[in-house]
């Protein structure tokens, strides 16, 4: 049975997005580590209390007339390259899972299992990769959105104290017991 022009022409144009989507699934998964890499530094900068783990308290204090809005927004800047890697990194496992499984069921009807083992390699290489790199962003960016929320709520209270708390101090757990939750 021959393909049709319009079934080739759609064949050969998706193998052309194999290679861009590798790239862009391997450039998820290296920011996804170092995006968890800043995380923890932060993390630990928190628990120690130390200036630097607190960005919007520490932009407020280099610029006083920021508002809420403002640095709402600069905390869903800080959030924005995490948040859509989230989202698409998961497209893109698919997207890198299903081009090769058409070689594969071509190499399948042809007899040659060293290509099905090839591309079925790839395929579920790509789609682990995706979905790793989506839950550590994913799990990087629920935490930023806590903390960024704390602060807002501790900036917007007027209380720069609970802004940036002492060593071993829990705003979370400071504004539950007080009903804030």
């Amino acid at each position: 049975m021959t393909p049709n022009p319009i079934e080739s022409a759609m064949y050969s144009a998706s193998q052309l997005f194999l290679t861009p989507v590798l790239l862009l699934i391997g450039l998820l998964f290296v920011h996804a580590f170092y995006a968890l890499g800043a995380f923890l530094w932060q993390a630990w900068q928190r628990h120690n209390g130390q200036a630097g783990g607190f960005e919007l308290a520490g932009a407020l204090a280099h610029n006083p007339r920021l508002t809420l809005t403002e640095l709402e927004a600069l905390a869903t800047k800080r959030m924005e390259f995490a948040r859509i890697a989230t989202r698409i990194a998961p497209m893109l496992g698919l997207v890198a899972t299903m081009i090769p499984i058409g070689p594969a069921l071509m190499a399948l009807s042809d007899g040659n299992m060293q290509d099905v083992s090839r591309n079925l390699t790839v395929a579920f290489s790509a789609v682990i990769l995706a979905l790793l790199a989506a839950s550590i962003s994913y799990t990087v960016v629920n935490v930023r959105r806590r903390w960024y929320a704390v602060d807002l709520a501790a900036i917007e209270h007027d209380a720069p104290q609970a802004a940036m708390p002492a060593r071993g101090h829990d705003p979370v757990a400071a504004m539950a017991l007080e009903g804030a939750l």
